[in-house]
């Protein structure tokens, strides 16, 4: 080995720990790029290779009663590859051994088997085409209720209660995701997808020779724009509700949305940590330079070339952030595994394909030794252009004068120890400062992460507490006039019920348009309210219509703009409508008005198309009994159960994310913390044994070398603070969607909480170097030539 490789190595062995240190801040970022990339990664060839095998559609419609015949005219639509044509219905269900009401959404199987959206078996067999009472579950619901082959559920079928055996269990690319009718999260134990043999499925709904749904699957080269218009024309005379594509498909459009999160995590953190380690490199390296002065000189002397002397530095970075890339790589693969196994089977995908490309792993490889290289590059320049006397001679010393601070230091009668602290920090500001916002960035990573509990608290309060305080919604199989509501009242244990009417439509503005649902509720209405971000109810007008503020920026509407509202059921008519106002809503994107102003714009009676209800908790499961025996009945929705699944699903996912967030933010803050305290022992050494000489004690030498960097931690509180609000409120910028919106709710607990991991770790780190005063040798310390 040549001279100064061996150097090298006896360096990197004697700053082992530093070099770690700063190795353990570089690995955080390989080990976020793998995770994000190896989850995106994971998660959409899955999806990818999942929608092709089992040919999932591209494009999407319902009908109220549409006549078989249509499928050659919709087969010739230009770029139609597929078509399937299906019977599509909710209906209540009535399981064994439980009381309370599920839903289930029944499909009909093709008799020679599905053509698109093909569901894979998992156990037993699809139903017999010529059975009527056999299904097949989709494979989560029968895990969550226990149930096997040959078990047998009943379910409401147009009115009448029929007994469904249970022959098969199978996944579909349709529900990856699966949500029932109203709900938020996939809820396995009350909603259910069953699959039945197309002739029963047909018969059961009076659909004989009709469907009221149409998958398509499109060639290469088709227009879905084009295809979609000309199936809306061909449906409309038939109750279309207007197709659309795997955008507004409800189970893919989560997965963007987890896509989307996952590509946010990539851009934000990685460049964190990146940063960090170069700043944390440069300070060691240009530590070490100033040391090692006459060394260099000595091998300038010696005919080294200035390459030869910045190489060498330069590699001891190098060395220290291959070290990290090699920790990220196991650390990231690991844990990108295993989450994405997670992911798997919360979206329940039959199988996971998971590689991590090597494009990823030379990115992150490539980007961590740049992040080292380019924190050393600057030091090891300035060590190359030293010339060899000069470098050989100890360094002028720096000349300090005194200021206006250091009198008034005088003035206040500060400690010579107190003293010493302030003036280290005054007279290396720029080494104080980059000290200070690295220990900053640590408390900032707390803040953007720690803030989605206290939003999830505030989604939870206005979603479940405040808008929707109904105890359970009744979801009707069409919609019914207003009177029905008495007889929902008479139900065992309602108190109270309200009605509202659901009212597809397609919203434009110019060229902009949106498909969404109108809610239209009656004035003063209390189980299901509108609510602003300062907690007042706002009421429908008695003309207009309201919209949230997702949906009004993207049709590029403002109060008292004029939108064109294409109903697209009853009537489907187009009427003008004006924007009234802006609400905040933070599940979907809605819109709403009054009913008894629809009715008058329909020309017909007040209808219902679902019911709110408030219920006596001593008589649900009188309920529950009444409703599996009440027609036109299609789900029910318990507010209570989807609270509870809501706030124990978030509960789990932000118990893991804070403890993954505790432990980088700590990491940031000792990697910074312990290597300026390191390099402060190294610069004061001298110094702080002359004290020790002088007669202060081992505390007061301590509290000098211990002092300097608590006061930067203290210091760098207020900063992190305010980017980490910075980073949280781009981070809810990039999370929003059109299936939620995260609220920025930042709160005093959590900037304390941020500060108290932040300071925490930087008092940990320097208690670890304070143990090297005790064994200091004052007399080879004092020899030491300077």
């Amino acid at each position: 080995m040549r001279a100064l490789d061996k150097k090298l190595l006896r360096d990197f062995r004697r700053l082992w720990a530093q070099g770690l240190s700063i190795a353990l801040v570089l690995a955080c970022g390989v080990a976020v790029l793998l995770i994000s990339y190896g989850m995106y990664g994971a998660l959409q060839n899955t999806r990818s290779a999942y929608y092709e095998r089992n040919r999932f559609a591209d494009i999407f419609a319902s009908a109220t009663r549409a006549p078989r015949t249509l499928k050659d005219e919709i087969a010739g639509i230009e770029g139609v590859w597929a078509v399937e044509l299906r019977t599509v219905k909710d209906a209540v269900l009535d399981l064994p051994n439980r009381v309370e009401t599920a839903t289930g959404r029944i499909i009909s199987l093709p008799v020679n088997g599905a053509v698109l959206n093909v569901p894979i078996i998992r156990s037993g067999r699809a139903p017999d085409p010529g059975a009527s009472d056999e299904i097949m579950v989709n494979e989560p619901f029968a895990i969550e209720n226990g149930y096997e082959l040959g078990d047998v559920i009943h379910a409401n079928l147009n009115g009448r209660k029929r007994p469904l055996t249970i022959v098969g269990t199978a996944l579909s690319p349709e529900y990856i995701y699966t949500i029932g009718p109203g709900s938020l999260m996939p809820d396995n134990a009350n909603f259910g997808i069953l699959w039945m043999a197309e002739g029963a499925a047909s018969s059961a709904f009076d659909m004989t020779g009709a469907f009221n749904d149409v998958s398509l699957k499109l060639t290469r080269d088709a227009d879905p724009e084009a295809v979609i218009d000309r199936l809306d024309e061909i449906l409309e005379p038939y109750g279309g509700t207007g197709a659309y594509g795997r955008d507004q498909q409800l189970s893919d459009a989560f997965i963007d949305s987890e896509l989307l999160g996952l590509e946010t995590m990539a851009r934000i953190l990685p460049p964190v940590f990146f940063g960090i380690a170069a700043f944390l490199v440069n300070m060691v390296i240009g530590r070490i330079v100033a040391l090692e002065r006459s060394q260099i000189g000595l091998m300038k002397a010696l005919g080294y070339s200035n390459f030869t002397i910045a190489a060498h530095y330069i590699m001891l970075a190098v060395l220290i952030a291959v070290i990290g890339v090699l920790i990220g790589w196991i650390l990231g693969a690991w844990l990108a595994r295993g989450l994405a196994q997670i992911y798997a089977e919360f979206f329940t995908f039959p199988y996971l394909i998971f590689s991590v490309s090597k494009f990823t792993y030379a990115l992150s490889a490539v980007l961590g030794l740049l992040a080292a290289a380019f924190g050393a590059v600057l030091n090891a320049m300035k060590a190359a252009r030293l010339a060899p006397a000069v470098a050989m001679s100890p360094p002028a010393p720096p000349n300090f004068r005194r200021g206006v601070l250091d009198r008034l230091f005088s003035t206040m009668r500060l400690s010579q120890p107190t003293m010493m602290i302030l003036r280290g920090i005054m007279r290396w500001p720029l080494r104080a400062s980059l000290t200070s916002f690295g220990m900053a960035l640590g408390v900032a990573v707390l803040v953007a992460s720690s803030f989605f509990n206290d939003s999830m608290d505030e989604i939870i309060d206005v979603a479940f507490f405040q808008s929707n305080r109904q105890d359970a919604v009744l979801l009707l199989t069409r919609n019914q006039p207003i009177s029905v509501l008495e007889e929902i009242k008479r139900l065992p244990g309602v108190l109270r019920a309200e009605g509202q009417l659901s009212l597809p439509v397609r919203l434009s503005k110019g060229h902009l348009e949106k498909r969404v649902s109108i809610e239209a509720s009656w004035p003063h209405s209390d189980l299901s309210r509108v609510i602003d971000p300062d907690g007042k109810v706002i009421e429908a007008p008695a003309e207009g219509i309201l919209l949230s503020k997702r949906l009004a920026g993207q049709l590029g509407v403002s109060p008292g703009d004029g939108l064109d509202v294409e109903f697209l059921t009853g009537r489907r008519e187009t009427h003008r409508l004006f924007v009234s106002g802006i609400v905040t809503q933070y599940f979907g994107i809605g819109a709403y008005m009054n009913a008894d102003y629809a009715a008058r714009l329909f020309r017909e009676t007040p209808q219902i198309s679902a019911a709110n209800v408030l219920v006596d908790d001593t008589r649900i499961d009188d309920l529950h009994r009444a409703l599996k025996d009440m027609p036109n009945l299609a789900g029910l929705i318990m507010l209570n159960d989807t609270r509870q699944t809501f706030r124990d699903t978030i509960k789990e996912n932000i118990v893991i994310q804070s403890v993954i967030y505790i432990a980088i933010a700590a990491m940031i803050t000792i990697g910074v913390t312990y290597n300026s305290a390191r390099i402060q022992l190294s610069e004061r050494a001298r110094e702080l044994a002359s004290l020790r000489i002088l007669g202060f004690t081992n505390a007061e030498v301590s509290y000098i070398l211990m002092g300097e960097t608590l006061l930067l931690a203290i210091l760098a509180q207020p900063l992190g603070w305010a980017v980490g609000a910075l980073l949280a409120w781009g981070m809810g910028f990039a999370f929003a969607s059109d299936l939620y919106t995260i609220p920025v709710i930042l709160k005093n607990h959590t900037f304390g909480f941020a500060s108290v991991v932040g300071l925490g770790a930087a008092i940990g780190s320097v208690l670890v170097v304070r143990r090297r005063l005790d064994t200091l040798d004052l007399v080879s310390v004092m020899k030491t030539r300077e």
